[in-house]
């Protein structure tokens, strides 16, 4: 399995462009720093129009992106010249702390290494669930929000593009995203399994925690029909419940609404099952004994565990699905390892993008000296001309003159040279100018 290659922050370095442009990553996340400086050191919508002109108005920054959610905090940037420690001063100050509380939970990345680094954090490789989808989103909204602001440009604007390019490609060649590896999500999928479509069913969830909250989020992702939020506290019930459009109960009503529920999944702090058997073979005979599929992810139980002998009832521990949550995180563990191989070749694809920029203004810069020239030949033959010479002698002219003109930098250069670079520099002079076959 790989590993993140992250370079750790080291006060007395500087990493510098080594030819310009060049790209750099400074950023935190959840394997480097706890989650209460990553709350501090994260950019709020609100203040990163702010920080991205800051940012890209540093000396020696061209482009600057941020990406910015709950479990990483990075800067991509565009050098041409500047040291990490600056980078650093630049984003605690921005975030009121001092440099000796942040640094020691930065890493810093290199040109090559930014890339790599972008495409797996695309590609949810770097992410505290595996392969999770929703990384890719957020990197797309940080790279709108770098273009509204226009403190992007053509080479970071290239990695993000090229990054959700090869995120799509490892999701359309891997199996990485294609099994469930939270209990969230692994209940919800086997409520899928069960019924199929959920857009006609109704969800009971008991508790308003951060695991209901991302079971009803799934459930919404499938067009639940309906949820029912049941708490110990009604005020925070409501509060989950509406972001979903559902409605709020306390505990104690429980049994009153479980007749209408399709799906029960429970999650709770309780110290004693929230759910007992006779309440609901009650709700079942409302039902007329259609089936209740119930997961419950509470420990200890939510749920009794004689409510699994009744008929009618499909009822799932945390451990039955913990079973199937470590053969799929296997599956996107092998997954991974082909979505390190086709990052591996597309580092090497975006690199020899780059490389080609380089012959692209060299040609642009021979075209232009070689049209200048040919210009002022031009003129000195036509006024040869008007001063009454033949064509043929201003012909002859213009051709000894472009002639010279032309091979005169490259002669001395040749001449001027060791004999060890002559020989490179005939070789490539050949390449250039003759058949290939003539080296």
């Amino acid at each position: 399995m790989h590993t993140a290659k992250l370079a750790v922050f080291l006060p007395a370095q500087s990493l510098m462009a080594m030819r310009p442009p060049s790209l750099i990553t400074l950023g935190l996340n959840h394997k480097t720093a706890p989650v209460d400086l990553r709350e501090r050191l994260a950019f709020t919508p609100q203040s990163m129009p702010e920080a991205l002109s800051r940012l890209s108005h540093l000396p020696g920054v061209s482009e600057a992106a941020i990406v910015s959610t709950c479990n990483r905090t990075e800067l991509y940037c565009c050098v041409t010249e500047i040291s990490d420690r600056a980078l650093v001063e630049w984003f605690s100050q921005f975030h009121g702390l001092n440099l000796e509380t942040v640094q020691s939970h930065l890493y810093s990345l290199d040109h090559e290494a930014t890339i790599r680094h972008a495409m797996e954090v695309a590609c949810g490789l770097d992410s505290m669930v595996l392969g999770e989808p929703q990384i890719t989103g957020q990197m797309k909204d940080a790279y709108s929000m770098a273009s509204h602001q226009g403190s992007i440009g053509p080479l970071l604007g290239k990695l993000f593009q090229h990054a959700f390019a090869v995120a799509k490609q490892v999701r359309t060649d891997t199996a990485i995203g294609s099994s469930p590896v939270s209990v969230a999500f692994a209940a919800v999928n086997l409520a899928k399994q069960i019924f199929g479509e959920l857009k006609n069913s109704t969800a009971l969830l008991i508790g308003a925690g951060d695991t209901i909250e991302l079971t009803a989020r799934h459930l919404a992702a499938q067009n639940i029909k309906h949820i029912i939020v049941a708490n110990r506290s009604v005020e925070r019930a409501q509060h989950l419940a509406e972001q979903f459009n559902g409605e709020a109960i306390g505990l104690q009503h429980i049994g009153d609404h479980l007749h209408r529920a399709d799906v029960v999944i429970a999650s709770t702090a309780s110290p004693l099952p929230i759910l007992g058997k006779g309440t609901v073979e009650r709700a079942l005979k409302v039902r007329r004994h259609e089936p209740i599929f119930m997961v419950d992810l509470a420990v200890p139980r939510d749920v009794e565990p004689e409510v699994g002998s009744l008929d009618d009832v499909y009822l799932y521990s945390v451990d039955d699905l913990q079973a199937v949550i470590d053969g799929n995180l296997q599956s996107r563990m092998q997954a991974a390892e082909q979505a390190y191989d086709i990052i591996a070749e597309q580092v090497v694809a975006f690199l020899d993008w780059q490389h080609s920029l380089g012959a692209v203004d060299v040609i642009s810069e021979i075209r232009s000296s070689t049209q200048m020239l040919g210009q002022q030949v031009l003129e000195k033959a036509l006024r040869q001309l008007a001063a009454g010479q033949s064509p043929e002698q201003a012909m002859e002219f213009l051709t000894h003159s472009l002639t010279n003109k032309f091979l005169h930098q490259p002669c001395t250069r040749l001449r001027q040279a060791s004999p060890q670079e002559q020989e490179d520099l005939l070789r490539t002079a050949r390449q250039l100018f003759f058949d290939s076959s003539a080296d």
